[in-house]
């Protein structure tokens, strides 16, 4: 599964194209999210994927979870989330 990384100077609509093309192909992307302003621009990519995927039937499913990452020797807790893409009826 591909892992995106999000910061808070990551611009929604490009993250939400990556995060649209990676459901088409693979079926599911994981978001990674280190701080609020991080998590912010995260969350307004998956809205904006979620207008992406309407075209093509899919939608998507967000399973969010803690996960402690070691970044420059240094152990962070970010937020993951783990999108799935499902078909709409």
């Amino acid at each position: 599964m591909e892992t995106l990384r999000v910061s808070g100077k990551s611009r929604p609509n490009a993250v939400a194209g990556a995060v649209a093309a990676l459901l088409r192909s693979q079926g599911e992307v994981e978001l990674h999210a280190i701080g609020p302003a991080a998590v912010n621009q995260a969350v307004k990519a998956l809205a904006i994927a979620r207008g992406y995927l309407a075209g093509d039937r899919l939608d998507l499913v967000v399973q969010p979870a803690f996960v402690k990452l070691d970044l420059a020797e240094e152990e962070r807790t970010a937020l993951t989330l783990t999108v799935r893409g499902v078909p709409v009826g």
